[in-house]
């Protein structure tokens, strides 16, 4: 299966993964389960996803049918933000794990550098963005450095193997390695035709940081939240679609590849079995050169998870 080795300690982290973001509860398990059975081996979670102990209920039935063992797997779960206090970061991720049912994931993300006033578990999880009257966003003044140092002692303990950020645009990826013990060995960004980041990936590959893409489908990830943009699925875009005739390929595959040419893994989520195939196949062919710039050439910086849609504070890409 392809790979990116990561940088400080060489662990391979599979190109095509499955995203749980968006999936039920009720149908988390057996998704996961069946995912490993087709051949992932990569799986992106996060707190904010409310599936965590399902997703681990997935895992375990794979492991103890023996479909796959635990190091075969690269488990990836995210901190979310009200949990940015040094001892907050750790008690949420030491509660992850356990929802998990594992001893360590594989790699463990910030999800937003946007710390919010906690909210302790037992009152609600995940906590979401809002306060308990689901309007106001309740900030709290806790620098990403004391976060970044609570993720660095989850390493030292053992509870993550890799740690690294989300969401996270170039001036304070660089501003977390004037302090960093322990650098952060990948970057999890919004990546699409429509939202290509060249600089940010440039960056990145400067300073060794792997890079994954969410949402590599663009609007069409969105439609079922409500999404009305003006603008063309890029399933529908012509260099897409004569990109997928060219190689018999579907434009899902397309633009998985076009990602993973470069290097950059992708975490796509399917309702469709068929899909779950198709969708990690996606690097049995090469596009051209010309068909990857053709694609690229869409680009008009159209972000679809921005958090100052939520609140003018979370401003985060500015």
């Amino acid at each position: 299966m392809a790979s990116i080795v990561l940088k400080r300690t060489g662990h391979k982290m599979p190109l095509v993964g499955l995203g749980l973001w968006k999936i039920p509860k009720g149908d988390c398990a057996v998704r996961v389960y069946n995912a490993i059975q087709a051949g992932y081996r990569l799986l992106d979670g996060a707190g904010d996803y409310g599936n965590e102990k399902e997703a681990g209920e997935g895992v375990r039935r794979a492991l103890k049918e023996g479909i796959v063992t635990r190091e075969e797997l690269f488990i990836t779960s995210k901190l979310w933000n009200t949990f940015h206090a040094h001892d907050h970061a750790k008690a949420a991720a030491k509660m992850q794990l356990e929802l998990w049912g594992l001893d360590y994931f594989d790699l463990f993300l910030v999800h937003f550098p946007i710390a919010l006033a906690y909210v302790d578990p037992v009152h609600r999880y995940p906590p979401e963005w809002w306060a308990d009257d689901g309007k106001a966003v309740n900030l709290q003044n806790t620098p990403f450095q004391e976060t970044w140092g609570a993720m660095e002692e989850l390493v030292d303990e053992g509870l993550a193997k890799n740690i690294g950020v989300s969401n996270v645009a170039g001036a304070l990826l660089v501003d977390i390695l004037n302090y960093a013990r322990i650098e952060p060995q990948v970057l999890q960004v919004e990546l699409h035709p429509y939202l290509t980041q060249d600089a940010l990936l440039k960056l990145a590959k400067t300073l060794g940081i792997a890079v994954t893409a969410y949402s590599s489908f663009g609007p069409q990830s969105y439609l079922e939240l409500g999404f009305k943009g003006t603008v063309k699925t890029l399933f529908e875009q012509d260099p897409i679609v004569k990109a997928a005739r060219a190689h018999e390929r579907d434009a899902a595959q397309v633009l998985l590849r076009w990602a993973t040419q470069r290097g950059i893994a992708v975490v796509p989520k399917t309702n469709e079995p068929r899909r779950l195939i198709s969708n990690l196949d996606c690097s049995s062919f090469d596009l051209n050169e010309t068909e990857i710039e053709a694609i690229s050439a869409l680009n008009i910086d159209l972000r679809l998870n921005n958090p100052a849609d939520i609140d003018p504070r979370l401003a985060i890409f500015a």
